[in-house]
């Protein structure tokens, strides 16, 4: 009888049962589920205000003229280029919409006329969709041409530009991604694009009119699509008289949607806008709104009554878990074994072996090898720790040799003549700890800023005082030593409009600047931000001013020349006073005083960077004279330099000032405050010093020196 007992055990134990699945449902009932060969899932549904979608901005528009059908979105709620004409969908998935892209281009003939004129762009109308920034980045296509993307504005809350530059002189140097890393300037360049973004408009910009590399390319293209669905081709893209269809075709534009406009998952429950049903869960999504999701062990479509269904884990004759008897439970699943067997019944454990010991035994055994396993487990826990602590210390030991310690430490000797920490009593070596603290485990709440070499922080010292911490995002190992000099040279400028640096950290993967904060935003923001009340004529010539002696105070007075490299409005703050304040030396350079000019990697901001050391590379102190140019223009006129909403022949503003300045045109560019408050003589005058300042020619610029004495007279 024991021995039939246990046959029809086994007979049980390797024969699991088999139970139908539930087909998934993925559109409402009497919805159509496919537009063609597009599948439409709800909360999506076809049909213009048919009920068959959580509301008309979920709507697909099947458009059956075409064989296949097409799905498109609501033309009221998307537009490409600003016409309201319908936008083609190829994918939906459970976060993201993917629709056909579209592409801007400029086309030049020879001898460089423009043949072809075409700007891209995406508005989309209503709050439930976001190009997404994990998926998507701006490309450029060409070999003479930079790049632009930017927000439409009175639409998007968001006002900046972003950009690449792409140069190349033969076509012998244009290597496709499978040869080299994908876009990385030689025939085509890539950036990524901030979170959130719900407009763009992207357009292209020539230096030369392709003239000198029209043999190979004649046009330039810029799109913003799928990171991971464009492969360049290298100069056979630049050649393809088909580029801008295949790319339409095969590169699409990625879109994050999302369930409600604002707030999050606890303020959509209990009311009529909560789409999860049961067995789901709800997920925020960043920016506001969400998402429903099935629970682990369920599938089906989250949003649909009556919700998820349980997975049958035990119905897979071929994929079912259990060596043994598998029990289907909600949501999981239980393994076990017959009389006469034991193990955990799982395939992927112990599985169930037959067992001729008595209970007492094996139970005994068990808790000794579970009692003797909890011991092993403590012990390498503490084990564990302890190593851990150790390589930490031994880490920061590292990074602290690497990032330059030992030469900080003959830099400090060589100046304090002693074994303190202290550099000219004022700069101090930080340890990660304290800043880390001081900034709350560097925490996105005290983000100050972010820009192209790092992030600032906003930290609070034990004594309560408060500092900038700029957290660089690389940091190149051939360039220590001279990182060194630079913490070393800055910390003994002593200027009143110079942003002090207080110390550094070194114990980090990069090093850490810690800042005096400087509180009253940036010239930037004032000028275009604000209402700008305050930015008399009076006061912008003290800014200028105060800016023009700092500089002037870098490049000639300090114990080695400084050149800041990346002079801009944004890069000067003023105090709770108004008092200027140049900052951010991320990018400046140390001239060896038997220098004038250094060889660099061209780096600065488009519509400041001066053009002669764009096309030479040769860095000299009148580059940072043509860049505050820039920003005296900024000043006088209180336009942007660089703003793809003017004109062709404004976009420029150092162009159009130098152009209009020739034509006698000066009082008409000006900020009409500027030119009630001065007297004609006066601003004559300052204008003549932008115009010098913005020579072409380097050598012919005046030093900052001169710049700061004459605009003091002028100020009088």
């Amino acid at each position: 009888m024991l021995v039939l007992v246990g046959v029809i055990i086994g007979v049980y134990l390797f024969s699991p049962p088999t139970v139908a699945v539930a087909s998934i449902t993925t559109s409402l009932p009497g919805c159509p589920s496919k537009c063609g060969n597009l599948t439409v899932p709800y909360p999506f549904g076809i049909g213009s205000n048919s009920g068959c979608s959580i509301g008309p901005w979920f709507d697909i528009i099947c458009n059956t003229s075409f064989n296949p059908p097409k799905a498109l979105l609501p033309p009221d709620l998307f537009s490409y280029s600003g016409g309201l004409h319908s936008v083609e969908v190829v994918d939906i998935s459970d976060e993201h919409v993917r629709i056909k892209n579209s592409i801007s281009s400029n086309c030049y003939n020879q001898t460089g006329g423009l043949v072809q004129d075409v700007r891209s762009g995406l508005t989309v109308y209503d709050s439930y969709f976001t190009l997404s920034s994990e998926k998507n980045k701006l490309f450029g296509i060409g070999c003479d041409d930079y790049f632009f993307f930017h927000p439409v504005q009175g639409i998007e809350g968001k006002d900046f530009t972003s950009g690449c530059v792409s140069l190349c002189k033969d076509v012998k140097d244009v290597i496709s991604s499978t040869a080299a890393p994908p876009c990385s300037g030689t025939g085509c360049c890539a950036t990524s694009l901030p979170t959130g973004l719900k407009t763009y408009i992207a357009s292209q910009f020539t230096l030369d009119s392709h003239t000198k590399v029209w043999s190979f390319n004649k046009c330039g293209y810029t799109f913003i699509g799928e990171e991971n669905a464009f492969d360049f081709r290298g100069a056979s893209d630049l050649a393809d008289p088909d580029f801008v269809n295949r790319i339409a075709s095969t590169v699409p534009v990625v879109l994050d949607w999302v369930i409600g406009s604002t707030s999050s998952c606890d303020d959509y429950k209990n009311t009529s806008d909560y789409y999860c049903q049961d067995n789901s869960i709800c997920v925020d999504f960043k920016g506001g709104g969400y998402r429903c999701s099935c629970n682990k062990g369920y599938q089906g479509n989250p949003y649909l009554s009556p919700g998820c269904y349980d997975i049958n884990e035990c119905a897979a004759d071929s994929n079912n878990p259990c060596d043994g008897t598998c029990t289907n439970l909600p949501g999981s699943f239980n393994c076990s074994c017959p009389y006469g067997y034991q193990g955990d019944g799982r395939k992927d454990g112990s599985g169930c072996t037959t067992s001729n010991n008595s209970k007492s035994p094996a139970l005994k055994l068990s808790l000794g090898l579970g009692f003797g396993f909890l011991s092993i487990l403590i012990g390498m826990g503490w084990l564990y720790f302890i190593r851990h602590k150790r390589k930490v210390i031994k880490l920061r030991e590292k990074y602290f040799l690497k990032n330059g310690g030992m030469l900080l430490k003959q830099q400090i000797d060589s100046n304090d003549g002693g074994d303190g920490v202290m550099i000219n009593h004022s700069t101090k070596i930080f340890t990660t700890e304290e800043l880390e603290k001081a900034t709350k485990n560097f925490s996105d709440e005290r983000v100050l800023g972010r820009g192209g070499y790092g992030t600032v922080y906003k930290g609070i010292l034990p004594d309560g005082s408060i500092v900038a911490i700029k957290k660089s995002r690389v940091m190149d190992d051939s360039q220590i030593e001279q990182f060194i000099n630079e913490v070393v040279i800055l910390s003994q400028i002593n200027h009143r409009n110079v942003v002090k640096l207080l110390g550094c950290c070194l114990e980090s993967e990069v090093p850490l600047l810690v800042y005096e904060c400087v509180s009253n935003g940036t010239l930037f923001h004032h000028i275009h931000d604000e209402n700008g009340a305050w930015l008399s004529l009076e006061n912008r010539l003290r800014i200028a001013v105060e800016s023009a002696g700092a500089l002037a105070y870098l490049h000639s007075a300090a114990s080695k020349p400084i050149i800041h490299r990346d002079v801009k409005s944004a890069n000067i703050l003023l105090d709770e006073n108004m008092v200027t304040k140049v900052s951010d030396f991320g990018a400046s350079r140390l001239i060896p005083l038997d220098q004038t000019q250094v060889t660099t990697l061209v780096q600065g901001t488009l519509g400041y960077l001066d053009p002669e050391y764009f096309h030479t590379s040769q860095l000299t102190d009148k580059s940072d004279v043509y860049s505050f140019g820039v920003v005296l223009l900024e000043l006088l006129t209180g336009k942007k330099p660089l703003c793809m909403e003017r004109s062709q022949a404004e976009r420029n503003l150092a162009t159009y000032f130098l152009v209009s300045l020739r034509k006698n045109k000066l009082f008409q560019i000006l900020d009409p405050r500027v030119v009630r408050e001065g007297s004609v003589e006066q601003l004559q005058a300052i204008a003549s010093l932008v115009s010098r300042c913005l020579n072409m020619n380097g050598y012919d610029r005046p030093t900052m020196k001169e710049v700061a004495m004459q605009l003091d007279a002028l100020s009088l």
